[in-house]
């Protein structure tokens, strides 16, 4: 050839392509499972806290409005901790050592509340598990995206949110039967595990460049690519891409290749929350119970949670077949339509039944009486599933597309030398956003009804559906490296340095 091609250039033979996924899977459920505690410890005050409002309580422990707000809330604020500790904990000890670090807030929180005797316990103990949510959460998309090829990144990528929703079921069906002191004590289970696993995972290769580890590098791929991959071309890869990048600096992330992605990310987190899932599912039950559904509350959370499960398998199955874009459309307007149908359900209230006419006759029919007050009593079964259906709708939204590729894509388009701090940044917006709504949520509950929520709700689902038609790019089948070079050239994602440049596929 006349012209040198560079590594970039080259597209890898046969032999070179020949990825053995088996550890790559292990490496991500050991990470993951830091997602199931995340999910299980999020919604642990659905079940919990009908027991302490009841008339039943421990006089110790029982909670009027306020207390309870701050019980359901305070998790959040503990997970906008948590991503702060992660903004640095991200650069300081690395993706996988900031993992395994939120296993000491989340089993201190756990034997709080388990063996809790005061009020304080509680709230203490709630906070310190949403300290680790926020570790993890800020954490683990990023070690997964960074450890996974493009082939399965979407798939990959989905998978803190189908660990967090199988969390979330596991809760709502063990709070049918489990004591909740128990289900604090389980809750600890999945994060000794995760411990002992990820000791034996290897760090991301894309830190391990970043830091001069070559050597250590080479072998953490190839240890997550098989041993007849051929590291050298994804290797330099990742390689041109920190030289391009080097340091960058306060004054440097005000730039369009920088400032664009970390908008785009915060940006979703933000709309995410405003969504209203998360106080949707810690405040579950009650919800149920207000909205009159004709099934007992804790029931309905396990079906809810069942088909949150379900819809994020779907997704997860459709992310790198249908495209992010596709999706979250179509996550913006299921939302949309049962958020809507909630609002206008929530704000019709039947009319009080008036006085009754005078009877002027003494043949009245008996069996047309019955024969109304039974069609009366089946309309009105009828009704009350329409909140657990359009519930279940909402959720099955979110979980298509707002819930996991959020995640996805924030490990996707922030670049690799602000990965870090940026998404600590994301997570402790996500959270300081769900933090004020679900605390102003019971509040605006007991005053106007669920009527108000739903309508922001909504509102809030067509701003979804608007962002992602003017901001959010399609990241399906492209490398870390392409995303990064979309921002930093401007609409493009070609990475060669040749003039003979070719699209990636």
């Amino acid at each position: 050839m006349d012209e040198e091609t560079s590594l970039l250039d080259r597209r890898p033979t046969s032999s070179e392509s020949r990825i053995n996924n088996s550890k790559l899977f292990l490496a991500v459920f050991s990470a993951v499972l830091g997602n199931f505690s995340f999910g299980y410890s999020l919604v642990y005050s659905s079940p919990v806290l009908p027991k302490f409002k009841g008339p039943d309580a421990d006089p110790r422990l029982k909670m009027d409005t306020e207390q309870a707000a701050w019980f359901g809330s305070i998790y959040t604020l503990g997970a906008a901790a948590g991503g702060l500790g992660a903004m640095l904990l991200n650069d300081l000890i690395g993706r996988k050592l900031s993992i395994m670090m939120s296993a000491v807030p989340l089993t201190i929180g756990y034997m709080l509340m388990g063996g809790a005797v005061d009020l304080w316990m509680l709230h203490v103990g709630r906070f310190l598990t949403g300290v680790a949510g926020g570790m993890t959460a800020a954490s683990i998309p990023v070690y997964i995206a960074e450890i996974s090829h493009k082939a399965v990144r979407g798939a990959m990528g989905s998978c803190p949110q189908i660990t967090a929703v199988s969390g979330a079921l596991t809760l709502y069906a063990m709070g049918l039967v489990v004591p909740w002191r128990w289900l604090a004590v389980a809750g600890e289970v999945p994060a000794v595990l995760m411990v002992v696993l990820l000791a034996f995972m290897p760090s991301s290769p894309r830190r391990l460049l970043s830091l001069g580890r070559e050597q250590q590098a080479e072998r953490a791929l190839r240890w997550l690519r098989g041993k007849h991959y051929n590291t050298n071309i994804e290797l330099s890869a990742i390689q041109h891409s920190i030289n391009t990048q080097g340091k960058v600096t306060w004054s440097q992330l005000a730039t369009p290749v920088y400032r664009r992605p970390i908008i785009i990310s915060v940006a979703m987190r933000f709309l995410q929350q405003m969504t209203g899932i998360t106080p949707i599912l810690v405040y579950l039950e009650p919800i149920f119970s207000q909205s009159k559904v004709s099934l007992e509350p804790r029931y309905d959370a396990a079906i809810v949670g069942a088909v949150r499960l379900f819809s994020v398998a779907v997704a997860a199955s459709l992310m790198d077949k249908a495209g992010r874009k596709a999706l979250l459309y179509t996550s913006s307007l299921l939302m949309f339509l049962s958020s809507l149908t909630l609002t206008i359900i929530s704000h019709t209230t039947p009319c009080p039944p008036g006085p009754a006419p005078p009877n002027h006759t003494t043949n009245w029919d008996y069996s047309s009486q019955n024969a109304i007050g039974n069609t009366l009593d089946a309309s009105n079964q009828t009704a009350g599933l329409i909140p657990l259906i359009s519930t279940m709708v909402f959720i099955f939204g979110y979980a298509l597309g707002w819930g996991p590729i959020t995640w996805l894509l924030m490990s996707e388009v922030l670049p690799l030398v602000a990965r870090g701090v940026a998404s600590g940044l994301c997570v402790t917006v996500s959270w300081l956003t769900a933090f004020m709504l679900t605390h102003a949520f019971t509040h605006l509950v007991d005053r106007y009804g669920l009527y108000v929520p739903y309508l922001c709700f909504t509102v809030i689902c067509v701003l979804c559906l608007l962002f992602n038609a003017v901001c959010i790019p399609e990241t399906r089948g492209r490398s870390l490296e392409e995303i990064e070079n979309y921002f930093r050239t401007g609409r493009t994602f070609t990475i060669n340095r040749s003039n003979s440049t070719a699209q990636s596929s």
